[in-house]
């Protein structure tokens, strides 16, 4: 049986390269990074050179990207490490309703701390309003976090937009994007986007699971979250304390590293997703299967969201059902965030969706590694699976 991954929106293969600079940094160059002796100095280098490439990505300087354990961590470190240190200056925080739960969660926790948290509506597929955001913003607005591309629909959000709004009406708040489904796919640069906190994952772009990264500006404090060694705080030594204390993990981000070298070319990382997209748009649209099962299919995601991730529903068979079914085939999907652990999405219900399409919505994820079998197969599968369980409803 041909097996299909399609949930690469919930974590990548480790690429061949990553994972050969990871086993390296494992077993021929296993210093301590902070150690002064030579093996403990080339442990150091490979960090410097995973910096260097990160940072060239983002298009920012070396000594603003911090490692992390990934996403989660970025993500905690940025939104409550920049409310925290501003607190003097405002209680007012601004979010979605729609994002990560790691995103989502960090501004409940501001809540109990007594911050004034506005979490604004989106449109059906997840896209903030200019609008919603400008009526949020008061004067005691310190901190914005909007990701750039939503995890379960896609939808991309107008963060230079959103930035450029925020600093004209609160020149020193502070921005942050969670781009960790836009990095490496889309262009995530600090320039363009406007942000002083950017946050990138590792595991998404074909580097392992455990390491990610926080771009942070020259210009922004944080309060830190973790107390300890000084790792990492040569990257700015006028920190009172060091932003994330703790040995580095090497060998994962030696990979994580080796996968953001390892990128194609910009104009080429989505050029075979769009075609799988668009593929898997017709397949689905199309009458035959619709009407040979008596299903109507439901987009979540729509033409303007990033081809990497496509939600629809089939609107008659719940989602766990169905991957069920689909898994039994070697056909890997998901319902939504993986965070959610097959629970009911928070961010379908946060969008409006009715019951019977969010219980019966299915999530598509691309890499650059799927083809057009790996389409067909899906859906071949899924017709067999509507055929097979409506029988059983």
């Amino acid at each position: 049986m041909r097996e299909v991954y399609l949930d690469n929106a919930s974590t990548t293969r480790v690429g061949d390269k990553p994972a050969r600079a990871a086993a390296d940094a494992m077993t021929v160059c296993w210093g301590n990074p902070s150690s002064r002796h030579s093996m403990g100095v080339a442990a150091e280098s490979i960090i410097k050179q995973a910096r260097a490439a990160i940072s060239a990505e983002l298009g920012a300087k070396d000594g603003d990207v911090y490692f992390t354990s990934g996403g989660t961590e970025a993500n905690n470190m940025a939104i409550l490490g920049a409310a925290r240190a501003r607190r003097k200056n405002g209680l007012r925080v601004i979010t979605s309703a729609v994002e990560h739960a790691s995103v989502n969660d960090a501004f409940t926790q501001l809540e109990r701390e007594g911050f004034d948290v506005v979490r604004v509506k989106t449109s059906p597929t997840g896209v903030v309003d200019l609008c919603d955001v400008a009526n949020a913003i008061d004067d005691q607005t310190i901190l914005c976090s909007f990701m750039l591309v939503n995890n379960e629909t896609g939808a991309i959000n107008p963060i230079s937009d959103i930035s450029a709004l925020l600093h004209q009406r609160r020149p020193n708040a502070v921005m942050h994007c969670d781009a960790v489904q836009g990095f490496g796919k889309l262009p995530v640069k600090v320039s363009s986007l406007g942000c002083e906190l950017i946050t990138v994952s590792g595991h998404k772009i074909h580097a392992p699971m455990g390491v990610g990264a926080l771009y942070c500006s020259r210009r922004t404090t944080l309060q830190p979250l973790m107390f300890g060694g000084s790792q990492q705080r040569e990257l700015r030594t006028s920190a009172p304390d060091s932003y994330r204390p703790g040995t580095e993990p090497v060998p994962l981000i030696a990979a994580f590293g080796e996968a953001v070298r390892g990128l194609p070319a910009p104009a080429q990382r989505l050029v075979s997703i769009r075609t799988l997209n668009a593929l898997l748009r017709e397949r689905l649209a199309s009458p035959s299967l619709n009407e040979e099962v008596n299903a109507h299919m439901t987009f979540n995601s729509d033409e303007a969201c990033a081809p990497t991730i496509f939600s629809f529903a089939t609107g008659c068979i719940k989602s766990e059902t169905m991957l069920n079914y689909l898994s039994a085939q070697g056909i890997y999907v998901s319902s939504g965030s993986a965070c959610s652990k097959g629970k009911k999405s928070r961010v379908l219900e946060a969008l409006g969706l009715a019951d019977s399409i969010a219980d019966s919505t299915l999530r598509i994820s691309f890499s650059a590694e799927n083809t057009e079998e790996d389409v067909e197969l899906f859906c071949e599968a899924l017709r067999n699976g509507l055929k097979t369980l409506v029988r059983f409803k």
